[in-house]
């Protein structure tokens, strides 16, 4: 098993930004890593506290992830922290020596060691 790090930050609070903002995140992730729904044990999402309408986890039903186990929470609170940020750990089958993270939009300067 490993894991893989990806992270987005969304234009605003909307259902359809964060929509969007996961399909796009989870989808590079995978394509990134050569993986499939089928490929996922579990995922866990994180989206900042001014992120309320909707989870994270319910995009990725709309993708193929009706049967991996998703997990969504709040990220906690840090003063000058990056708004509208929503993060993603997918924990995946076998094991990879080749992972790569994905950072997308304003969400690149989180780790700029990892962003592509």
């Amino acid at each position: 098993m490993y894991a893989i790090r990806g992270a987005t930050q969304v234009s605003e609070d909307s259902k359809a930004a964060i929509h969007e903002g996961v399909v796009e995140l989870l989808s590079e992730v995978m394509r990134a890593n050569q993986i499939e729904a089928a490929d996922i044990i579990s995922v866990l999402f994180t989206a900042t506290p001014d992120l309320v309408s909707d989870f994270p986890a319910a995009a990725a039903r709309t993708i193929g992830f009706g049967s991996v186990p998703l997990i969504c929470a709040a990220e906690i609170s840090v003063p000058g922290a990056l708004p509208r940020a929503i993060r993603a750990m997918l924990h995946v089958h076998g094991r990879s020596s080749d992972v790569h993270h994905v950072y997308l939009h304003g969400a690149a300067a989180l780790r700029q060691d990892l962003a592509q």
